[in-house]
């Protein structure tokens, strides 16, 4: 009784393995795009950020899959972006 019990548990963690590996190769492939989607869905904050030009030209960059991962991790690293912010024009008081 005790050898069909493993063997059910056996064939149990097969079938719970199998199907997560499923389950990771999938997330696996739409994790490239999902970034390129939340790329796509925050480009006006750049475009705010850096001016059109750099704006455009960094929501480019962080688009493509592995470069744009790669970019992130070093501008993480280095603690400022590639491409920087506009300055902030001060208001003058007249």
């Amino acid at each position: 009784m005790t050898a069909m019990a493993e063997k059910k548990r056996g064939i149990g963690r097969k079938i719970v393995h199998a199907g997560g590996w499923q389950i990771a190769k999938r997330v696996a492939k739409t994790v490239p795009f999902g970034g390129t989607a939340v790329v796509l869905f925050l480009v006006g904050t750049d475009i705010k950020k850096k001016g059109a030009v750099g704006g455009l030209i960094n929501s480019g960059i962080d688009a493509i899959p592995l470069v744009g991962l790669a970019k992130n991790a070093v501008e993480l690293v280095r603690g400022r972006d590639f491409i920087p912010d506009r300055r902030k024009e001060k208001k003058k008081d007249v």
